[in-house]
């Protein structure tokens, strides 16, 4: 359900209007090619999050295909636009309120949406799930009992109705404004389809995640053919593509023209549930990239909290702060700041589509002939296709002088957030390879290693070799419980994370002590905070070492050394901080 309300906006109920005014009656075949865009590369993505489930979803597997400034830039890209969309959601629904109560002053209505949407998002997130069940049943009975009805009135089978296909054809033809008009609309189609991704971010956090993504993969088709090509179609249908009041609601148009009372209401009450889903899913999203992020050591490490109900509080009331933002910004200066911001996030969503199916690409090509629960289809070429196709639409933005300022602005967005990028990675590999220099006659005789994988034997004694132990050497290893990679968030959800990821991180624990004891040596240790550097800090209060060894993966797998860890180290503490990376292919969780 998640998935078929991610499909079904405002955007149909309201957009629709004026891409019929801009396309006239062939509206529908601008929403069927947009459709098949969105149909590619939700099942581009559905192979990627059958095979591998993850919480960061298309983040994460940009990552994977491109580098971290790929799983970098989406995450906070994706984060971005829909901050923004909550924001402007949160106002959208404010002016459909006003509609029965018009003396309410906008913003009173606004926070109260704001503040109901981020309490459901922050009680559970089974709260989430079951306030988006019923909104996106609310959004497909009425798009089944328009269809139903609509048909009846088309083919003649309303009372005193024949069967009337006029409208396609009259006013100026099927093809009023010209062909090219079909491409143009597009731009607007897709942005009020975006939503079904969700569903590979959400699928994560539910008992089934292959099950969830193969379900909501594979009804993508006829939920787009019948929702959306199927309603639109019979709304060009039933009224004239260049009626005024298709501005408002052409739904609304079309009950109306079929003389069914308090369409109006009804509909109005319609939109609001679309927007309230929206929201709803908004912050959701947007909450779950911020954690993902954290866990990469790419946003403040607070936003890994989750209550007890396994819900990121911090990640959802960041993300809520930006939706306030946007509602004082659009009191303030709706034409001026709301308008930027707006605008700033138009082009982003086919940024990361267009990544998504990149993405796709190269994982594709790695995997060679493995078996997968979903497969694209007509690979590779399919997918050449689906890029070369969202290239073209950015292309189309670019020469459109009402959406030019969209590609300038997502285009630096995307470039600010790149720097910001390279910066701290640049940054930060000054001080990564800085090894101690210790003088060839000294031992170390408590050694605290800090690691947070299975090490490997033969890896292990080869560093311990290197830090020349004395001979009553005692070992202290001190591993933290932190959920992403090592954990199940990673592969599960923020849900899952309270009881398994200590117990995780006691299992590491465990096995690396094992590999000490069998060298001889004697070896304790304990599981930390999930914060890395509170948990050196409270193990070296504790053990007081002469030496640390901090064990990481390699530099394009480790979120450790994206944070700074063993340079911090070196600063903080005053005896010798020795680096080991593991061998690429080694076991290695998220140290």
């Amino acid at each position: 359900m998640i998935a078929i309300g991610g499909v079904i906006g405002a955007g149909l109920f309201v957009g629709s209007g004026a891409v019929m005014n801009e396309a006239g009656p062939a509206a529908f075949i601008t929403y069927a090619l947009a459709g098949g865009l969105i149909i590619l590369v939700m099942r581009m993505l559905g192979e990627m999050a059958a095979a591998h489930p993850s919480t960061g979803s298309f983040a994460d597997y940009a990552r994977r295909a491109l580098g971290n400034w790929a799983g970098f830039s989406v995450a906070w890209l994706y984060w971005y636009f829909w901050v923004i969309v909550v924001g402007f959601e949160a106002v959208a629904g404010a002016k459909l309120l006003q509609y029965w109560i018009p003396g309410v002053p906008l913003w009173i209505f606004a926070l109260v949406l704001m503040s109901l949407m981020t309490a459901t998002n922050l009680f559970s997130v089974s709260s989430y799930g079951e306030f988006e069940y019923w909104f996106a049943g609310i959004k497909v009975v009425t798009i089944i009992l328009f269809l139903g009805i609509g048909a009846a009135y088309v083919f003649g089978l309303w009372p005193g109705k024949p069967m009337d296909f006029s409208n396609l054809t009259a006013h100026g033809g099927f093809l009023p404004n010209g062909g090219s008009v079909l491409f143009s609309s597009i731009v607007v189609v897709i942005f009020s389809m975006v939503g079904a991704e969700i569903a590979t971010v959400a699928a994560a956090e539910s008992d089934d995640p292959v099950r969830g993504v193969t379900k909501a993969v594979n009804s993508v088709v006829w939920r787009i053919g019948i929702f959306y090509v199927g309603s639109v179609f019979l709304l060009c249908t039933i009224l004239p593509w260049n009626s005024a009041e298709l501005g408002e609601s052409p739904y609304v148009s079309a009950f109306k023209e079929m003389g069914l009372p308090y369409a109006d209401h009804v509909m109005n009450a319609v939109v609001l549930t679309a927007v309230l889903s929206c929201l709803n899913s908004g912050l959701y999203t947007a909450s779950r990239m911020l954690f993902v992020l954290a866990g990469r050591r790419e946003a403040p490490q607070a936003l890994l909290r989750v209550t007890d109900k396994g819900v990121p509080r911090w990640a959802i009331l960041s993300s809520t702060v930006v939706g306030f933002l946007c509602v004082i910004a659009a009191y303030i200066s709706p034409d001026a700041v709301f308008l930027f911001l707006l605008n700033s996030s138009g082009a982003v969503i086919l940024f990361v589509y267009i990544l998504i199916a990149v993405s796709q690409f190269i994982l594709r090509r790695r995997a060679g002939d493995e078996e997968m629960p979903i497969k694209m289809w007509g690979f590779p070429f399919v997918t050449i296709f689906a890029i070369v196709a969202m290239v073209a639409v950015l292309v189309l933005m670019a020469f459109d002088p009402e959406t030019q300022s969209q590609i300038t602005l997502g285009l630096g967005s995307w470039a600010a957030l790149l720097i910001v990028f390279f910066l701290v990675v640049r940054t930060r590999k000054e001080y990564q390879d800085q090894e101690p220099v210790v003088g060839p006659d000294a031992q170390a005789e408590r050694i605290l290693v800090l690691a947070n994988a299975d090490v490997a034997s033969a890896e292990l004694v080869e560093e311990v070799d290197r830090v020349q132990p004395g001979p009553q050497a005692t070992f202290y290893v001190a591993v933290p419980a932190n959920p992403v990679e090592v954990g199940t968030a990673l592969t599960s959800g923020a849900v899952w994370i309270d009881e398994e990821t200590r117990a995780a991180a006691q299992r590491r624990l465990d096995r690396i002590l094992q590999v000490l004891t069998e060298r001889g040596y004697t070896a304790d240790g304990e599981v930390g905070p999930f914060d890395v550097r509170a948990t050196l800090d409270g193990a070296v209060l504790t053990f007081k070492p002469d030496a640390i060894v901090i064990a990481t993966a390699p530099d394009s797998q480790t979120a450790w050394l994206r944070d700074d860890t063993v340079a911090k180290a070196r600063e903080r503490y005053s005896v010798p901080v020795y680096h080991h990376k593991y061998r690429e292919g080694a076991p290695a969780g998220l140290g």
